[in-house]
């Protein structure tokens, strides 16, 4: 089967592509714009494999769109995104050509019928915030996103929802909550920690450090979409977390420990604007209807990341 990876040479979308190459006979497109996010050098070793191909593109370039569909594809695996919060404070044009326009002219390829289905990966973000009471998102929890990275996410659920409802296309989409492990930029929050407690940086905490999120190792995550993939119903909506609910403050003394550094690396700065209190997701619908189960403990996975970025930096390989 061919199956189309788009964003297949970012964080997740890298590990997603090495996944199925591990686990499955699928002969993979990759298509990627290759931004400062993305993997160059790892796609480019991944290519040597007779079952990977490499396009460069754009999703929201109609050209760069029309020359990766040159064949029919089994699904689409939609990860490409823009996806750093504290760019989208500053400037979110990009997060709405990228998130929204971007995944339009994915579905239109999918109206066209070069693709059988298409799995549109998202964020439990596009919920927005929960209380310290309340209970985990669910599915049917109600979109309220609250910054413009998570509003242009929730925009193109929205438009995938439209899809499948006008036009009864094979349309997925699953949301996840925030994912750890090797091949993420150092902007994001666990690499950041690792990254400046390694050469013994400053490490910047927003607020008073207590707001929870629920965390999910990315081979779990790529173990789930593998699942949706091969079970899941079209029309649905999957939530896929961790079950690892960890304040920031917590996450970055483990961190701490586990690297043998002292807390007094920690900086306390101003809180972000529109900064979520707290995520936490409720996978059990994709426990019981697909028969997922995680395979990693939290312990186990965030030190295995801790050691794969410190072979990295003493590599010099990022």
């Amino acid at each position: 089967m061919n199956i189309l990876v788009t964003g297949g040479a970012g964080f997740i979308g890298l590990n997603f592509v090495r996944h199925l190459l591990k686990t499955t006979l699928y002969n993979i497109t990759v298509f990627d714009y290759l931004t400062y996010a993305s993997h160059p050098k790892e796609i480019k070793q991944l290519t040597s494999h007779s079952r990977i191909r490499f396009i460069k593109g754009s999703i929201v370039n109609v050209r760069d769109i029309e020359a990766v569909m040159d064949q029919e594809y089994e699904a689409i695996i939609h990860f490409a995104a823009e996806s750093h919060v504290d760019k989208s404070i500053q400037n979110a044009g990009d997060f709405i050509q990228t998130n929204i326009v971007g995944t339009y002219q994915i579905l239109q390829q999918l109206f066209k019928g070069y693709a059988k289905k298409m799995i549109h990966i998202s964020t439990d973000e596009v919920y927005g915030n929960l209380n310290s009471t309340d209970l985990p998102f669910t599915e049917n929890s109600p979109l309220s996103p609250n910054n413009p990275y998570s509003a242009s996410k929730a925009s193109s659920d929205l438009l995938v929802r439209s899809y499948y409802e006008t036009f009864q296309l094979p349309l997925i989409t699953t949301r996840c909550g925030n994912n750890f492990g090797p091949f993420q930029h150092i902007e994001k929050f666990i690499p950041t920690i690792i990254y400046n407690a390694f050469y013994n940086q400053k490490i910047p905490l927003y607020g008073d450090g207590l707001q929870v999120r629920d965390w999910l190792f990315v081979e779990d995550h790529c173990q789930a979409i593998s699942l949706i993939l091969e079970k899941g119903k079209c029309g649905e909506v999957y939530n896929i977390g961790g079950g690892n609910e960890r304040t920031n403050i917590d996450v970055v003394r483990q961190i701490l420990e586990m690297m043998g550094k002292p807390e007094s690396l920690i900086e306390y700065v101003e809180d972000r604007k529109g900064h979520d209190r707290r995520y936490a997701i409720d996978s059990s619908k994709l426990q019981k209807e697909l028969g997922w189960k995680q395979a990693f403990y939290f312990d186990e996975s965030l030190k295995k990341t801790i050691q794969w970025y410190i072979n990295n930096f003493e590599g010099n390989l990022l």
